[in-house]
């Protein structure tokens, strides 16, 4: 039996740090999952927390935006729960789900800059996560 050569063991090492990214990248998509559906509910809800700011050439109403949010909320949750579980196609709608979400933060971006930007930040490292991490190699040392 031959032992590991140098190259194998980084690339184990790259999937298992991919792996345990992935684990928190699920972590992350549910949570913000989480908070944009309570975002989308507060804007149907037409709730005071929002402040109507000034006029943008994309501008929806509140509560388009509160079911814009809501959905995507609701869709990343459950593919978090995929990605978890470790299905294959969750890998493939997480990466979709956070390439819209990245989309949405971007035009929400005048209404709340810095929760926009940390969004897009943790969208971006799902991203990454996700579309790095190969099960089969993570295992064949």
């Amino acid at each position: 039996m031959s032992s590991p050569t140098d190259k194998q063991i980084d690339s184990a090492a790259k999937q298992g740090f991919a792996f345990g990214i992935s684990i928190v990248a699920a972590a992350l998509l549910f949570v913000a999952g989480l908070v944009s559906i309570f975002q989308g509910i507060s804007a149907i809800a037409n709730d005071e927390l929002f402040v109507i700011g000034p006029n943008y050439i994309f501008e929806f109403n509140l509560t388009a935006w509160g079911w814009i949010h809501l959905i995507l909320g609701i869709i990343g949750v459950l593919i978090a729960g995929g990605l978890a579980l470790g299905a294959d196609w969750a890998r493939v709608a997480a990466i979709v789900i956070a390439s819209l979400s990245i989309v949405v933060q971007f035009l929400w971006l005048p209404y709340y800059p810095a929760w926009a930007i940390l969004i897009i930040v943790l969208d971006l490292i799902v991203i990454w996560a996700v579309s790095t991490w190969d099960p089969d190699r993570a295992y064949n040392l």
